[in-house]
């Protein structure tokens, strides 16, 4: 596309609005995975199957692994045989746009494994664009290199983002903050940027704001806080609250902030430490769906989360295993909007 998103009228709507269907992506890093493959294929199943009680889900899976995800998704799930190299379709996936005239489009960042940390990454940076051709849709090339998780709108004007994604010497070494605020205004119909910092330590994609920040209404942002003393995110959520708790959105709103506490800080067995967050959720269109740990902060960030949408059904699923990898169910799906 010549124009821009926001020439011709389209902007990245809300999550919390009426989805059309659910993407996901099949795990197909074996190397990523290793033992873990089995659980990490058993996770992602179980939370297909569950949003699929509420809203159509789309799986996409490599050729050699449909017979398989066949068995464990069954009949309510459509696959659509897709070149992969991971399983994170927040990521891969376009991010949808709207025109409130019942067009929709997609916008595609730059791709490369979150800061070249994997090798191939080829099929994935080629998947966004992949699936709005096979869908007939519009299709807008953001020029920058980014990833979905790294962004989070309101669908009235507002971004928020870190920048220890978006500054990366590793995805836009050349671009300063306003170029980079000018290319999400154009491309995603934002009229105000929120920066924070950074997003979890060790973070394995450096810091995406999805794990830290959520809008979850008009004017309501949810924000994580450590649940311990001890852990080393502590100071940093601490200083995020009290950023956003001073900022305004697009239209002037001050945000009201709710905390969502952490999972305890547990480290992974190579000794870095583990990017497990209750944000890490996905609104469905009948349900939201909230990551679950084995941790004992996880019935109590599952009730506040709930309250948040008493409309919904609860639904916790475990991610133990996933997280092993850092990520969680946001990480796992991209929404398309209804029109």
């Amino acid at each position: 596309m010549s124009s821009t998103p926001a020439e011709d009228g389209f902007y990245m709507p809300a999550d919390w609005g009426p989805h059309e269907r659910c993407w996901m992506a099949w795990p197909s890093r074996v190397g990523a995975w290793r033992e873990a493959m089995d659980q990490a294929c058993l996770a992602t199943a179980a939370l297909a199957r569950a949003i699929a009680k509420y809203e159509p889900v789309n799986m996409l899976v490599p050729g050699d692994l449909i017979p398989i995800a066949r068995l464990q998704l069954g009949s309510l799930i459509t696959i659509w045989e897709a070149e992969l190299d991971d399983s994170w379709s927040r990521d891969t996936a376009p991010n949808f746009l709207v025109n409130g005239e019942g067009g929709l489009a997609g916008a595609v960042f730059d791709f490369n494994a979150w800061g070249n940390k994997f090798r191939d990454y080829g099929s994935d940076a080629r998947l966004g664009e992949w699936m709005l051709r096979e869908m007939n849709l519009p299709c807008y090339h953001v020029p920058m290199t980014l990833e979905g998780g790294s962004i989070h709108v309101d669908g009235s004007g507002t971004l928020i983002t870190t920048q220890s994604v978006a500054f990366n010497t590793d995805r836009n070494p050349t671009l300063d903050q306003r170029q980079i605020e000018e290319r999400l205004a154009m491309f995603f119909g934002v009229r105000k940027v929120i920066w924070l910092p950074e997003g979890l330590v060790g973070d394995r994609a450096d810091g995406q704001v999805n794990k830290v920040a959520r809008f979850v209404a008009p004017g309501r942002i949810m924000c994580a806080v450590a649940s311990d003393k001890s852990d080393p995110n502590a100071a940093n959520l601490k200083d995020n609250i009290a950023q956003l708790s001073e900022e305004r959105d697009a239209l002037g709103r001050t945000l009201e902030v709710v905390e969502i506490p952490l999972p305890n800080p547990l480290q992974h067995e190579d000794g870095h430490l583990l990017t497990r967050s209750y944000l890490d959720f996905y609104l469905g269109t009948g349900a939201v769906y909230i990551p679950a740990f084995d941790d004992a902060m996880d019935e109590t960030a599952a009730g506040l989360i709930g309250a948040a949408f008493p409309q919904r059904e609860i639904v916790q699923l475990d991610m133990a295993e996933i997280t092993q990898r850092g990520g969680a169910i946001h990480c796992m799906t991209q929404q398309q909007p209804k029109v």
